[in-house]
Formats: C-alpha cells, structure tokens, sequence
C-alpha cells in the first residue's frame, strides 16, 4: 500500500468514525421519539413497582413520550432481566430490577444473563429500608421477646419473601444464624404476593419495603430496620446491625440498558432519571414504602454492582445458602 493509499484509509476511517459519533449525538438528541418499555422483573405491587412508578410518572410529563412498565416477575427477577438483556440495544428498552436479581442471583443459580457483561448500567435510583416487621397474631412486642418466643417454638413462624435469592432471603438466614432460630422461608414471585399473605397471617415476618404503609395502620409490628441509620419517623425502632453487627448490608433498585445501548442515550437516560430523583416532592412519596430517591452515574452504578456482585458473593458461600 503506497502514503497516499495510507493516507487515503486513514482519512476514509477518520470520516467514519466522526459520522457515527455524529449519528450517536443525534440519536441522543431527538431520543426519544416514541415509547420507552421499562421492564420491571417483578410482579406489580412489590418494591420494584413502587421504585420505578413515580419516576415513569415524571419521565412521561417532562419528556413528552410514554414510559410505559411492563411487569415480568418469575425466579427471583431472572425471567425480566433476561428479557432485557436480550431486548434490542436500541434505547427504547430498560429494566428496573432491586440488586438482588444482579449481585445475588448470579451466586444462586444458573441464569441466562451475565450481569457484568448484558446489561449496560444506567443509574441506581433508589436506595430501600428492609424491615423486621412482624404480623400482629404474634405474642411479642420487641425483638428480645420475638427472638424468645421462636426459641421456644422452633419451625412454627414463617418468614415470607419475594423469592428465592431475595433481600429478604439473605436477610432471614443472616438473622437465624445470628439469632440462633428456627424459621421456615417460604419465597412468592414478588413482595406483593408476600405482603398479602403477611397481612392475612399466613406467614409472620417480612421485610420488604412495601410493609411500611401497614406499620402505621397497625396491621404489622416493626421491631427493627435494615438501613445505614435509624428512620426519622422511627427513632425508637433500632437497626439491626445495632442487635447484630453482621447485619450491615443495603438494598438498592437501579436501571439497566441491554448492553450495546448507545452511551449518549444512556447519558441521557441518567440525566432525566436524576431530574426525577431531585424532585423534593418525590422524597415524601417513596418514603411511605420506605424508600429513598438517589440520584447516580451510570459509572457509579457500574461500580456498585462489581462491588456488591463480590461480596454477596462470598457471603452466600460462607452462609451456604442453595437455591431451593
């Protein structure tokens, strides 16, 4: 190849590279022009539906294109997740899904994803309070008497949650290890079905977030949160990792793009996500299912997930929890 047939090439893919910059910038631009699919992995009623909800409410008035959820709940999350991964990297297609589906799944099971590989991070929008939260039928008002009374009645309580796999999971078998009790988990496809039944007794603990609007009805004791601090509205109620150190753990919900999403609308994405999430009357809302608006990078999320894929990794080994 002579200079100038070099030259030439250099040139040639110089052009190219500028114009598919371009194109990626204008895509970005006018993106988007139609309805946005936001997949949400677990079934509607649960913390998941509640995280993303008012969100897709705001992005849908300010933007001026429907955000429209489509609920896909099945085997703690996998089922929407795998539906996204493999959806069309197009900009039109995002999941929602609470960390358990992409940092503890993976360790559980065989899944048809690759967390760190198919899925493009965009932002880790809301942060949740797991709660310890108790039916009333059971004869206890704190956690010291909760404790004493499943000593004394091994295997007769039930701690529903959203799934095998679940933060509710994790959570109910860090507590009997650190408890030194005997509970049967019984996992639903999603916290809405858990909730129903822990509402109607059927089982007597529950954690997810979504319990928190029963708390002050009366319809559910809470003896203890999962956060970095107390609830405001809660000062008397402790964390348990005040009662158990090994208790240190946090849920978070965050959205995905199918890898291979161009960058600019990722940008974007997060851009309009973190608008909503500034919004101060957005705070309040998410705060009746205990939950918290946190604006992020999709660089930050990107950490978030190797970070917390490694250790929850290594505490479901140390735990030798299976997938059931």
């Amino acid at each position: 190849m002579t200079w100038r047939q070099t030259a030439a090439a250099i040139a040639a893919a110089l052009v190219l590279t500028s114009s598919c910059g371009q194109v990626f910038a204008q895509g970005a631009e006018s993106w988007p022009n139609k309805p946005v699919r936001i997949i949400v992995n677990f079934a509607p009623g649960g913390s998941a539906d509640n995280s993303i909800r008012p969100f897709s409410e705001r992005l849908t008035k300010m933007i001026g294109q429907p955000f429209t959820l489509e609920h896909r709940g099945g085997a703690s999350g996998a089922i929407g997740l795998e539906a996204v991964a493999k959806a069309a990297p197009d900009g039109y297609t995002f999941g929602v899904t609470p960390a358990l589906s992409v940092i503890i799944l993976p360790h559980l099971r065989k899944i048809a994803y690759d967390p760190l590989k198919d899925l493009a991070p965009v932002t880790q929008f809301t942060d949740g309070t797991l709660l310890f939260a108790v039916h009333p039928s059971v004869p206890a008002d704190n956690m010291a008497e909760f404790v004493a009374h499943a000593k004394k009645n091994p295997g007769k309580l039930s701690w529903g949650t959203a799934g095998v796999g679940s933060y509710g999971h994790i959570m109910s078998e860090v507590f009997k290890l650190e408890a030194g009790v005997d509970i049967l988990h019984v996992p639903y496809r999603g916290g809405g079905e858990s909730l129903a039944d822990f509402l109607a007794g059927v089982v007597q603990v529950h954690a997810d977030p979504n319990t928190m609007p029963h708390v002050a009805a009366g319809k559910s004791k809470l003896f203890a949160v999962l956060d970095r601090n107390r609830l405001p509205d809660f000062p008397n109620v402790p964390t348990l990792k005040e009662i158990y150190p090994a208790m240190d753990f946090l849920a978070w919900f965050a959205l995905y793009a199918p890898a291979g999403t161009p960058k600019p609308i990722i940008d974007k994405m997060a851009a309009e996500m973190n608008k909503v999430a500034r919004d101060p009357e957005l705070k309040p809302l998410l705060a009746k299912s205990a939950l918290a608006p946190n604006p992020g990078t999709p660089a930050e999320l990107a950490a978030l997930t190797a970070k917390d894929h490694a250790r929850f990794g290594a505490l479901i080994q140390k735990l030798g929890i299976k997938a059931e």
